[in-house]
């Protein structure tokens, strides 16, 4: 239930980094106040790697990393932000510490130094005994291992140094042993942040370790420096619950978000010290109400053509994340095998390794916190069973030992349940699986195509209810792709036969070795364009590489990859290439415009609190990390909003600060949720939904009301009040009341063809209140 906080009534934000340090953003908080901004969001400010352009990789906990404009640059951000009456949100990073460069990280180093006697062993979740009492340090290549060499009182590899015990001068006398790299999959001993060697688990669940970690953000909240946090991965921590009630003593019951990933259907636990997760629920929720139903079929039809036999994307998605649990994290699960080991010997160690494997890859959401989510580990037995019944003995040992929450293989289970899903699915299958590609993003489930009108208001009125203060968003800086890709590629849903065509002529002048990856290629690069060529170049590595059914980062197929960068590169210098590209934006650039900003108004509108992600108030045409992280012009920006530049995308920066600045200003618009019904030829082309004060009105499915002959008579019922849209400053027919005792009118209907006839969407303002 919801909590009685202190929140934003929204936030943008900043991805902090030395070319765009806390000084050059506090610089910028007067064009996000104008912008309508309340508060303003940063990504991880703690001393990070050396370099480190997102700052996930914190290595010190005590001070805010002074490449990033260090404890001065937030104390100025800080006062700037109090002088707008604007509050701040900071982003951290409770679960993993960066290790790239053990010198960096003090308390890494000591444990290297000292072994289990160091007083920071317990902070990371080290299985030693699985080491032979040492920790093992997966950095050596193939055939390396002369590269490891004792100078100047140190152990060196390479460019890498790490320390010397006391009184030793060899490498087998330390209490660590650098391997090679291929052993992480099987034999690391120290839990990370999913498969990233480099990013060491720390043990937050621990009073101390907790204490310890949070130095610095504790001085934020008693010096008044912050007024919220966003929890990132809070599902690697042994017990999230309480991690959130700690912090919510620390830092006096401020507004929290956690990046909490939630499958359909899947609830947050009600009793979290949280306001709501990060939103990307309300995402997926967003791109499939504006989704055309009817082009499933045919899109399937495509799919099943291009990949030579029926997609199942269930059946995919158990392979693909069986193969993380038997590849890069297997070491994971053969922990939590000698866990289950300690309390059991009835089975054998292998039938339990491929049990938990199994598991693992029939686990239907992110994880369980038991005893709350019981439901989703019986699921995953009952699949188990169904997939491997020759190990149902082993399930019978292990469903009372995973079922019980205090037990340790039960909590480490829990702990990496979610590692699996995020690896076999986000970063692989949604590479794989090309139907739609504006569905495959995080938090989303690609088979689930679209949401009718209804099935959306009934989603709004239970976060209303629920979670009124939850992220609201479309764009962050782990998007597969920025909101605007999606918005283009979702109107290839109402043309899949104009997609199709076009999709075979691509293939032909530019042929690649699996059609089905053309087609999430081209998809990118439409919803993309215009795109340099270094970052449609930079999308296809990544996106070919994690799909890993070709190619992969550390086996690259050459030769399919070349045939991958080939049809890149005939995007920019084959004139029949351009010609099918260009005819194919000519069909989808309006209707892309037009789910942009229906999709903007109704993230900014709906229940929640919105997120402008930077520069998403002009197109969001980026792609997978890292090009979504590039430099935003902030200057081009302030002079669109002030009218001395020009911009195409202009209606989407001004229907943004006129959405921002009226949730900032007049919250007690946005205080209810109330489906808004229209009547006529083209109802079903509109959503629109009363806030209290407030009415959001969007055009979904655009091409289907072009082929319908536009609005025609189709008009939207209105309560009795009198409204302007603040969109284009015009007012709307005014809604009169009963004029006698007898009458019961409570609402009139106004044309759709006039509420719409400038843009696709309208914001209509009570103004008589």
């Amino acid at each position: 239930m919801p909590r009685d906080v202190q929140s934003p009534a929204n936030t943008y934000r900043l991805q902090i980094t030395a070319d765009f340090d806390l000084f050059e953003a506090a610089a910028r908080l007067r064009y996000l106040h104008e912008l309508g901004v309340d508060w303003v969001y940063l990504s991880p400010l703690l001393a990070a790697e050396p370099g480190s352009t997102h700052g996930y990789d914190v290595v010190a906990f005590d001070h805010v990393d002074p490449s990033r404009g260090g404890t001065e640059g937030l104390g100025t951000l800080s006062a700037e932000a109090r002088r707008l009456g604007m509050g701040v949100l900071v982003d951290i990073v409770p679960n993993h510490v960066g290790v790239a460069t053990p010198a960096e990280d003090a308390w890494w180093w000591d444990v290297l130094h000292h072994g289990r006697e160091s007083e920071h062993a317990n902070a990371f979740d080290i299985e030693w005994p699985a080491g032979d009492g040492r920790l093992l340090i997966p950095v050596v290549g193939d055939g390396d291992e002369d590269a490891i060499q004792v100078r100047g009182g140190e152990l060196w590899y390479h460019d890498l140094r790490f320390p010397l015990a006391p009184g030793t001068s060899t490498h087998d006398e330390q209490h660590y042993r650098l391997v090679n790299w291929h052993e992480a999959d099987d034999n690391l001993n120290y839990r990370r942040f999913f498969a990233v060697n480099s990013l060491a688990a720390v043990r937050v669940e621990d009073p101390e370790v907790f204490a310890e970690t949070h130095i610095e953000i504790r001085r934020w909240f008693e010096e008044g420096l912050v007024d919220g946090l966003r929890v990132d991965h809070p599902d690697g921590l042994r017990d999230p619950k309480r991690y959130l009630d700690d912090l919510a003593l620390l830092t006096g019951d401020a507004y929290v978000l956690v990046e909490k990933i939630l499958e359909p259907g899947e609830s947050l636990p009600g009793d979290w010290a949280t306001e709501g997760t990060t939103g990307y629920d309300a995402l997926g929720l967003i791109d499939r109400v504006l989704t055309d139903p009817a082009g499933q079929q045919p899109l399937d039809a495509l799919e099943t053509r291009l990949r030579g036999g029926p997609v199942d994307w269930a059946a995919m998605i158990h392979g693909t994340k069986r193969e993380v649990a038997d590849g890069i994290l297997h070491s994971e699960v053969r922990r939590i095998t000698r866990e289950v080991r300690r309390v059991t010997t009835a089975v054998s160690f292998t039938d339990i390794e491929d049990a938990i494997a199994e598991l693992l890859a029939c686990f239907p959401v992110y994880r369980s916190y038991l005893p709350e989510g019981i439901e989703h580990l019986e699921h995953a037995f009952a699949l188990a069973r169904e997939h491997r019944p020759d190990l149902a003995t082993t399930y019978d040992v292990l469903q009372p030992i995973l079922s019980d929450g205090w037990s340790p293989p039960a909590r480490r289970f829990q702990q990496t349940s979610g590692m699996v899903m995020a690896k076999g699915v986000e970063d692989c299958a949604f590479y794989r699986y090309s139907r739609l590609t504006s569905l495959n993003e995080v938090g989303g489930d690609p088979s689930v195509f679209s949401v009718d009108v209804d099935a959306f208001h009934a989603a709004m009125a239970t976060r209303q209810a629920d979670w009124p203060r939850a992220m609201t968003t479309l764009s962050t800086h782990d998007t597969k792709r920025g909101e605007d890709v999606r918005a283009r590629i979702t109107a290839l849903a109402e043309l899949p036969d104009v997609w199709s065509s076009a999709l075979d002529e691509l293939l032909t002048l530019a042929p690649l070795p699996d059609p089905g990856f053309g087609s999430l290629l081209w998809q990118a690069i439409l919803g993309a364009w215009p795109a340099s060529r270094e970052r449609l170049h930079g999308y296809a590595e990544k996106a070919m590489r994690e799909a890993g059914d070709r190619t992969t980062w550390t086996e690259p197929d050459e030769a399919y990859e070349a045939a991958v960068h080939a049809a890149v590169d005939a995007a920019f210098d084959s004139d029949d290439v351009r010609r099918v590209l260009d005819g194919l934006l000519s069909h989808v650039a309006a209707l892309g415009r037009s789910n942009a900003l229906s999709a903007k108004l109704v993230a900014l509108t709906m229940p929640g609190v919105p997120d402008v992600y930077q520069g998403s108030e002009l197109w969001e045409q980026s792609l997978v990390d890292p090009d979504n992280r590039r430099p935003v012009d902030f200057d081009h920006r302030a002079a669109v909003l002030a009218g001395s530049a020009e911009d195409d995308a202009v209606a989407k920066l001004h229907l943004t600060r006129a959405a921002l600045t009226l949730r900032r200003d007049r919250p007690e618009l946005f205080t209810s949720y109330t489906p808004v019904t229209a009547t006529g030829p083209a109802a079903d082309h509109v959503l629109a939904f009363d806030r209290g004060g407030a009415i959001a009105v969007v055009t979904r499915l655009p091409a289907g009301l072009e082929t319908a002959g536009g609005w025609g008579r189709t008009r939207l019922d209105l309560p009795v009040g009198e409204w302007r849209d603040i969109l284009t400053g015009h007012p709307v027919v005014e809604v009169r009341g009963p004029s006698g005792p007898s009458l019961e009118t409570t609402s009139t209907a106004v044309d759709l063809a006039d509420l719409l006839a400038i843009h696709p969407v309208a914001l209509l303002v009570r103004e008589d209140t």
